[in-house]
């Protein structure tokens, strides 16, 4: 157990000893884990908006500009005659107009009021949404209806986005994680350059592979678990800063709370860490333990 303490102390020794390699492969390993990290929250938030868009049964049907409300209202009772309507609620324009302008706010809104961007429109819900896209035709097929607003579409289109960023986030990380390797490697062929000496020593008294490999790995596994941490705590800043940032913007949606998947991207965080520490100590010491004596030391 002794000598267990002393690789593993051994270990946190080397990291420090070569801190300017040892922040440089932090440094990289955290962009990696902050990457995954901000894809599976992408893809966690996405996956939650769609759930709720499906789960709500209510379309937006929009009226042409050139009806009057009364017009309007008259298109209504024809929309809710359709057998699979169940409800047809009136939005007039220029209540829509009040949201739009709290929403944006006074000077934002000033400079578009003119455009006149909004219609009278209607929030309709179905009896049966097997009937969906037929009862949708029908609504079209109104006089005085311009458009109708499938939010099962942009659930669709959403879902094609998360998986369009979860791959080329994939292809980003990978990339990274092959760079992290790398320097974390560099990292430990270094330590062992500078204890090339004392590491003949212990391979001539009889020491074994593992004996002489441990600190190496420790020091990997110690580089793994710092990153971890710190891209933890990158992760929560950057993505407080952005729900805060569609909150002001107003989208209306309501973001999954990081302390929610809070556990699930420690754990990940770790093992990813922890892996990548423990292959770029063994890869960089590999060649090194079929050496022996002189030769290690390059007499």
């Amino acid at each position: 157990m002794k000598g267990f303490g002393y690789l593993v102390k051994e270990g946190f020794r080397n990291v420090y000893a070569n801190r300017i390699m040892s922040i440089a492969s932090i440094c990289v390993l955290v962009s990696c884990l902050v990457m995954t990290g901000a894809a599976a929250l992408f893809s966690v938030n996405v996956h939650s908006i769609v759930e709720e868009v499906e789960k709500t049964n209510e379309t937006s049907v929009y009226i042409l500009k050139d009806r009057s409300e009364l017009e309007a209202k008259n298109i209504g009772t024809q929309i809710e005659a359709i057998d699979n309507v169940k409800t047809a609620t009136f939005v007039s324009r220029h209540v829509a107009v009040e949201q739009f302008k709290s929403t944006l706010g006074d000077q934002l809104f000033d400079r578009i009021k003119d455009k006149d961007p909004l219609n009278d429109a209607f929030r309709v819900s179905f009896d049966d949404l097997s009937k969906y896209d037929e009862t949708v035709e029908q609504i079209k097929a109104i006089d005085g209806v311009q458009s109708v607003t499938d939010r099962r579409d942009f659930a669709r289109k959403l879902s094609k986005v998360s998986s369009l960023v979860s791959w080329v986030s994939f292809a980003i990380v990978a990339a990274l994680i092959m760079v992290s390797l790398f320097i974390i490697a560099n990292t430990i062929r270094t330590t062992m350059y500078s204890r090339r000496f004392e590491i003949s020593i212990m391979k001539s008294v009889g020491a074994t592979n593992m004996f002489v490999r441990m600190p190496f790995l420790v020091e990997g596994m110690v580089i793994g678990v710092i990153s971890a941490a710190l891209a933890t705590g990158v992760l929560a800043l950057l993505y407080r800063a952005a729900v805060g940032v569609v909150d002001r913007i107003g989208l209306g949606i309501d973001a999954v709370p990081f302390t929610s998947v809070l556990v699930q991207l420690v754990l990940s965080f770790l093992a990813v860490g922890i892996l990548v520490g423990f292959f770029g100590g063994f890869i960089s010491i590999r060649k090194y333990l079929k050496k022996e004596g002189n030769e290690l030391l390059g007499w």
